[in-house]
């Protein structure tokens, strides 16, 4: 058994007759520097890495990025919590989420015949965005980590572990259960007035999966995970992690990333016209059919009283898209003229606009919602219509533009450089 000292971390190696396998000096010398240093997501500013209490954050002196931050117990916590929302998941499965009466008329709605409704009303595209964002992408997330932490917490390295934690946060921000609830919630205040509503057992279990997987996301910490995987993973592992592209390359990438968010954003204004033009729901009354647009929808809402809830419409369905869209578009537009003014204000607006944008899907599920649960033949029934299918465009281009915006540019011809003493660590 050979210990290796590696600045305030020992690297433990053992031989088991085979010390030849050992690994080298430049291969320690790799693991060194990536425990050592820590390069920020959004400036590439490179500073010496903290050693962290609990309960403690690292922030980028130069823009305010967190750069870590070490939670108590968080391992263990997301292992429980991420076990305990898939159980809560299974349960919200074959029981009934919700059910609409109205006139002796009943119709029970549960989340897995909902896929079928739409499906059946021609809108397989919603099917597979409520299939995907709500069930697939969720349940994949928990089972990666459980999948990641349950060997690393006892010190051994799961297998392909760099390749599923890649793709862990790839997948992360894809997650919309919490914003499917409130869409489910928005979706009853707009028909309690004219039925009776009651809530089954999957929506109550629905809502504590909810909790648990958002409880989950707040404990989650990009940096501390990697560092844990270094600490436990084999010397081929490190290597690779530590490889980095060339200047060239990085040039190269850096001006493909400006053209495609230009690509992205042009593309998202188009979808944004039939999204707000075309009927995103039809409702039919008795024969009569009534279609709504998302601003018609507004003006209803606003006219019954719901004042609240026109305005959440509103501002997530109307606002949002155009402030996202011309955000990026500023953003983009002054990384490509190398602007070196009012960096703070531009990293300020860019994580303002990426977290945002996937908060505008409240509106795509309030129609999945209500065309899944008021459907009662020929006395009254709602179907989604073509701008629904634009709006979701809308909605996961746009967010697919904030991802391929590149917020290093912002800062690049400065020193990315710095020192210990000016990182700061906030409780």
């Amino acid at each position: 058994m050979l210990i290796y000292p590696h600045n305030h971390y020992l690297i433990d190696v053992n031989c088991n007759g085979a010390c030849s396998n050992l690994p080298n000096q430049e291969t320690l010398l790799n693991q060194k520097t990536l425990l050592s240093e820590i390069q920020c997501h959004e400036c590439d500013l490179t500073l010496t890495r903290p050693n962290l209490a609990e309960n403690q954050k690292a922030h980028c002196p130069r823009c305010g990025f967190t750069l870590s931050a070490k939670h108590r117990n968080a391992n263990e916590r997301i292992i429980a919590l991420a076990i305990t929302a898939i159980i809560f998941l299974m349960i919200s499965i074959p029981f009934d989420f919700l059910t609409f009466k109205i006139n002796g008329l009943e119709n029970k709605f549960d989340i897995a015949s909902s896929f079928i409704t739409l499906i059946n009303n021609g809108y397989p595209v919603l099917a597979v965005i409520e299939l995907i964002t709500i069930f697939a992408i969720p349940s994949t997330i928990l089972l990666a980590l459980i999948y990641l932490l349950i060997p690393m917490s006892k010190g051994r390295y799961p297998p392909h572990g760099r390749l599923v934690l890649n793709i862990l946060f790839k997948l992360l921000p894809w997650s919309m259960v919490e914003i499917f609830l409130i869409g489910a919630l928005v979706s009853l205040i707009k028909i309690i007035s004219m039925a009776d509503i009651e809530l089954g057992l999957s929506f109550y279990a629905f809502v504590l999966f909810a909790i648990a997987i958002t409880i989950v996301a707040v404990h989650l910490d990009k940096d501390q995970l990697y560092q844990l995987m270094i600490s436990v993973a084999p010397a081929h592992h490190i290597e690779e992690h530590n490889e980095k592209n060339n200047v060239l390359d990085q040039q190269k990438h850096h001006s493909l990333s400006v053209q495609k968010t230009w690509a992205l954003l042009i593309t998202s204004i188009i979808l944004y016209i039939p999204a707000n033009t075309l009927p995103i729901m039809t409702t039919h009354v008795l024969g009569q059919d009534e279609p709504s647009t998302i601003i018609g929808g507004v003006i209803i809402l606003w006219g019954i009283g719901s004042y609240p809830i026109a305005l959440i419409i509103f501002i997530a369905s109307v606002m949002v898209p155009i402030a996202k869209i011309l955000v990026l578009a500023w953003l983009n537009y002054s990384v490509q003229k190398q602007s070196d003014t009012l960096n703070l204000q531009r990293i300020k607006w860019y994580r303002i606009a990426e977290f945002v944008g996937r908060w505008s899907m409240i509106d795509v599920f309030v129609v999945i919602v209500l065309a899944s649960l008021i459907q009662l033949g020929p006395t009254m029934s709602v179907t989604p219509g073509a701008a629904t299918i634009a709006f979701s465009g809308v909605v996961v281009v746009t967010m697919l533009a904030a991802m391929s915006f590149e917020p290093k540019l912002i800062w690049n011809n400065i020193d990315n450089s710095y020192n210990i003493d000016n990182l700061e660590l906030h409780k």
